[in-house]
C-alpha cells in the first residue's frame, strides 16, 4: 500500500509516517518501478503498536528498543511491563510533587489575599513570596 492509504488506516500523517521511518521505528519499505513507497500490511500494525506505546507514555527511544526486540524473534513483554511499572512510578512522584506544589499555592493564595500591596514598598521584593518570620 502506498503511504497516502497507510496514512489513512493509521490516521497519522505522512510527513510522521516519513519521521518513524527516519527515527526507526517503522523498517524503509520497498519502493515500487515508480519509487514510490509499498508498505506491507505490517506497517499499519506496527503503527498501531506506536501509537498505543505513546498513549502510554513511551518514549520514541523506548518503543524503538522494544521493536527491536520483536524483529529480532522474541516478545518484548517483560520490557513493556517493566517500563509501565517505571512510567507508572514516575507518574505517582510527579503527583505527590504536583499536590505538594497546590499545597503551596494555596497557602500563598490565601497569604496574598492578606496582603497590603503597601507593605511590599517596604520589602525586599514582595513580601507574599518571602519567608515567615
Amino acid at each position: 500500500m502506498r503511504i497516502g492509504e497507510l496514512a489513512t488506516r493509521s490516521g497519522l500523517t505522512t510527513k510522521t509516517i516519513r519521521f518513524y521511518e527516519q527515527a526507526g521505528l517503522l523498517p524503509e519499505p520497498a519502493r515500487t518501478s515508480g519509487g514510490y513507497r509499498d508498505y506491507r500490511e505490517e506497517a499499519a500494525q506496527r503503527l498501531a503498536f506506536v501509537r498505543e506505546a505513546q498513549g502510554a507514555g513511551l518514549t520514541l527511544a523506548e518503543i524503538r528498543s522494544l521493536l527491536t526486540v520483536r524483529d529480532s524473534g522474541q516478545v518484548p513483554c517483560a520490557q513493556v511491563t517493566r517500563l509501565i511499572d517505571e512510567h507508572l512510578a514516575e507518574i505517582e512522584e510527579r503527583l505527590r510533587e504536583l499536590r505538594e506544589t497546590r499545597r503551596t499555592l494555596r497557602s500563598l493564595a490565601a497569604r496574598a489575599a492578606g496582603t497590603d500591596p503597601a507593605e511590599c514598598a517596604e520589602a525586599g521584593v514582595c513580601t507574599i513570596l518571602e519567608p515567615r518570620r
